[in-house]
């Protein structure tokens, strides 16, 4: 059972984790041990709240497919038990910031004396360049 808030949990039977062999160098050990997760968790065939379903649903997160499933992969650590918890604390974090709601913009617009002000600087930086062109009738 993993817990995402105090009223959202998913539940293990839910989370299918297998044990691959990982990649890259490793020794002598390497072609024996499967110590790297693979963890799949479907979305929509899952029982979290339906909000939750459709904001992972909408992140544009390369873990997630295009059917709705979650893969990651946890290959990091030497030991098998280290990896099924970092794949697992991953799918945790991913799941919670779906839940999190951003906050709606409210436009704004700037104030008259900043417009003012703006218009000023810019009226007087004109001049300034203006200021700068070759002088005529010089000797």
């Amino acid at each position: 059972m993993i817990t995402i808030s105090e009223s959202v949990a998913i539940p293990a039977g839910e989370i299918e984790i297998s044990a691959i062999r990982a990649p890259g160098p490793g020794g002598q050990h390497v072609n024996k041990a499967a110590t790297a997760i693979h963890l799949r968790f479907d979305i929509k065939a899952s029982s979290l709240p339906e909000h939750y379903k459709e904001r992972l649903l909408k992140m544009s997160d390369r873990r997630i497919t295009g059917d709705g499933v979650i893969v990651i992969k946890a290959g990091g650590f030497r030991s098998q038990e280290k990896n099924r918890e970092e794949a697992l604390r991953r799918l945790q974090e991913l799941v919670r910031r779906a839940g999190v709601v951003p906050k709606k913009r409210r436009p704004t617009k700037p104030s008259r004396s900043s417009l003012r002000k703006r218009l000023e600087r810019k009226k007087k930086h004109g001049q300034v360049k203006s200021m700068r062109g070759k002088v005529e009738g010089g000797e």
